[in-house]
């Protein structure tokens, strides 16, 4: 693990829509609750509508065997030393196992608000409860694996205000954080393993960020 401060990596809770659940890494309650999560209703879009029209809903098994256009939460945990979370997927998961990600995020389910199930999800996968969300925007993203509408946000964290980095076992092996500078030298390796949609995520972030700083850079 690199500098910096680490996660805590623990036996925890886990909250679903479902109740409270328990977790032990590398138990049965693992594959109860990659099953149940399969049989989530996951909220579908007209594939390269940027308006987040919902046009019905399926299994999230289906979505995922058949590659369905859902939406997806991205959200992007940031100090004020500038440092970015990065974090390992663990080898169980269903979509990218193994690989680098700085994105904390997943599907939205039927019904759901984008933003409440951004928040949702840094909670699950991080433990970090409260973070405001900056809206960084939405994309389409496609591959042989996942076609998403991604609505993306940026959170500031403060350790004293939104308490410690805690994995969710079965979604993080791994985490860790980063000097932005030391970040974007390794994304440009193309030999790291970093998810795919996540790199297109931060490509698109870091010409967001360009742009305001030229926007601030202006005439006054």
């Amino acid at each position: 693990m690199r500098a910096g401060s680490p996660a805590v990596r623990a036996r925890v809770p886990f909250r679903t829509r479902r109740g409270l659940c328990r977790i032990a890494v590398g138990g049965p309650w693992i594959r109860a609750r990659y099953d149940a999560a399969m049989d989530e209703e996951v909220a579908l879009y007209e594939e390269g509508d940027l308006t987040g029209r919902v046009t019905g809903s399926a299994p999230r098994s289906r979505v995922r065997a058949l590659n369905l256009p859902h939406a997806a939460t991205a959200v992007m945990l940031r100090d004020a030393r500038g440092r970015v979370y990065v974090h390992r997927r663990t080898e169980t998961k269903d979509l990218y196992p193994g690989m680098h990600d700085v994105w904390a995020g997943g599907v939205v389910l039927a019904g759901e608000d984008p933003v409440e199930a951004a928040s949702r999800e840094l909670t699950e996968e991080l433990g970090v409860h409260g973070c405001e969300l900056r809206d960084r925007g939405v994309f389409w993203y496609r591959d042989e694996h996942t076609s998403y509408l991604a609505h993306s946000f940026e959170a500031l964290y403060d350790p004293a205000v939104h308490g410690p980095v805690v994995h969710q076992p079965e979604e993080v092996s791994a985490g860790w954080w980063m000097d932005w500078d030391e970040f974007t030298a390794r994304l440009a390796d193309p030999e790291w393993p970093f998810v795919p949609d996540g790199r297109v995520g931060v490509e698109r972030c870091l010409r967001l960020m360009e742009q305001e700083e030229r926007t601030s850079d202006g005439p006054q």
